[in-house]
Parts: C-alpha cells; structure tokens; sequence
C-alpha cells in the first residue's frame, strides 16, 4: 500500500528573496520527485518567514510614502500572498521535474486558511521570527522607527518576530482532500497557513499572527491520515548540546524520550523546538505513525532508515 507522507519544507528548500527561489526550487522540486518515484503519495507544505517579512516590508514602505493611496497591509494578507507565489514556483518546478521523469502528475496549490483562538497567549509574547537577519543596532533601529519588535534569533542575527498561535483547524480539508483523492500533489498550508479568526456565525477575520509551519503540518498530516511526517530543515539529524563539544546526533529515538530532551531545554526555541515539538504531536497522534527530521537532499535515505532522527510512538 502506498505510504502517504506530509513533507514540511524548511527555509533552506525556497531561498531568501526571489532570485535564490527560483534557484532553490528547482534543487527541492528534485527531492521530492524522487519520493514521488519511489511510490510515495506527497503532500506538501512550506515556511514562508523571509517572503512574508518581504512582502510586509514592501507594504510598509508603500503606506508610509503614500498612506492615504496605500493602506496599511495586513500580516494576514502578506502571509496570504506569500502562498500564492511560492506555491506558483514550486508547483511548476515540481512539475517541470516530473515531466522529464515521464511522470505525469498533476501539482496544485491550494491558498489555505488555518483558524487560530483569538485568546491564544501568543499575541501577547509574539516570538515567530519573519523576514531578513539584521545586526543588533540595524534591529533596535528598525523597532523604534516602525514600532516592531524584534528578537535574537538562535545565534544568527536579528529578526523581525510576531505572534505565532497555534493551528487549530484548516478550512480548506476538504478541497485537500479531494485533491488528494483525485491522485495530485497538493501544496497546502504554506507558512502555516493563512491565519483566521472566525466571527459570528460563518465571517473569517485575517489574523495579525503567523502560525509555525511544522505545528500546521503536524495538523495537516493527522487531518489527511498521513503516514508519516517529514519535516525537512537545515541538519541531518536532531542533536542534544547542538554545538558543544558534547554534541549528540539522534537516530531513531522514542516519543517518551524526545519529550525528556525537550523539557530538558536541548532545542532552541526560534529554531528547533517547534519542529520536535509538531514531530512528537504527529508521531503520537495515532499508532503505527511516524516522523523524520531532516536535510531535503536526505529526505528519500531517511525514509529509508539510513539517516536523519525518526520519532516513533
């Protein structure tokens, strides 16, 4: 039977800006070709933090040059439109890619809505770093000058960071579902999905949040009845003491065990954690179910067993 896996795309599959994209796709568009090849059925979600940023930084320019002609964009919207267009990269390198393996296999995106809780505490302690890396002053300057905040984040630089609710329901399920059905690979969920507030009896609110891609994928993986959840990100394998002279790479490694090293502090919040944290839900989630973490150029030798960290239940 074939195995449905949910592959989580990490910064490092889509590049910073729209240049690197177009270059990085096609590089991803190959990895995911191959577990389309070896009998996988594939959905995928992506990241977005550096095209979101982008995008609301470019609207903020617009609205401060001209206000009153440029109203003030809504995260929400950025997020929204940072879907459309890497959806539209990718879904044409993954099928350009396809087509040269003489597989024909439709790819469609899918602009998807997550709910998130209107109470949810994140919007008072946002944390969910977005757009470029910046030093310390450049950083502190831009928070005075745009009225943002800003954080340190995991040892790289500085960035932009705003409120990251958890996912609670995707609206969209059942067109994914349908997709799924009719045998295409459907991209959904891209940056963790457009974040909604639902009003009233049947009105959605655009959230001033963006919600962590790997929680939303964890979400989406259990909705579709994935097999497996792949969460691809910028290392083979997950380590305790990442970065010491202790350093530990992690294999196969029990739920039970991974929660041990999470509230032992061994993964850095703005980096790591989320991803354990979305691979522990997913894996736990149901018997029998599974996550790997890993690099997007290791992602078939993983599934495969020879790399990567794997939670099981």
């Amino acid at each position: 039977m074939m195995e449905r896996v949910v592959v989580a795309l990490g910064g490092n599959a889509l590049g910073s800006n729209l240049h690197e994209q177009m270059t990085a796709v096609k590089t991803t568009s190959k990895a995911i070709a191959d577990l389309i090849e070896a009998g996988y059925e594939v959905i995928l979600s992506h990241g977005n933090g550096p095209q979101a940023g982008m995008i609301r930084l470019a609207m903020d320019e617009l609205n401060q040059n001209d206000p009153d002609k440029y109203p003030v964009v809504p995260l929400s919207v950025c997020v929204a439109m940072s879907q459309s267009y890497i959806g539209y990269d990718l879904q044409n390198a993954l099928r350009e890619e396809l087509l040269n393996r003489n597989i024909v296999q439709p790819v469609a995106t899918v602009a998807t809505q997550v709910v998130v809780d209107p109470i949810d505490p994140a919007f008072e302690h946002p944390t969910k770093p977005i757009g470029r890396f910046m030093s310390q002053t450049e950083a502190e300057k831009l928070a005075v000058e745009k009225g943002i905040q800003v954080a340190e984040d995991a040892g790289r630089g500085y960035r932009q960071v705003v409120a990251s609710p958890k996912p609670k329901e995707i609206i969209e399920v059942d067109t994914i579902k349908a997709l799924i059905n009719a045998k295409q690979t459907v991209i959904a969920c891209g940056g963790g999905g457009i974040p909604v507030i639902k009003q009233g009896a049947h009105h959605l609110k655009g959230a001033d949040a963006v919600i962590d891609k790997d929680y939303c994928s964890a979400l989406l993986a259990d909705i579709v009845d994935a097999d497996l959840l792949v969460i691809l990100t910028a290392v083979e394998k997950v380590a305790l003491n990442f970065g010491k002279p202790d350093q530990k790479e992690l294999g196969t490694v029990s739920v039970a065990e991974m929660k041990r090293y999470a509230a032992a502090g061994h993964f850095a919040a703005g980096s790591m954690l989320p991803k354990v944290e979305a691979g522990i839900q997913f894996a736990a989630s149901k018997p029998g179910r599974k996550t790997l973490i890993t690099l997007l150029e290791k992602a078939k030798d993983g599934l495969a067993g020879k790399t990567g960290t794997t939670i099981r239940g």
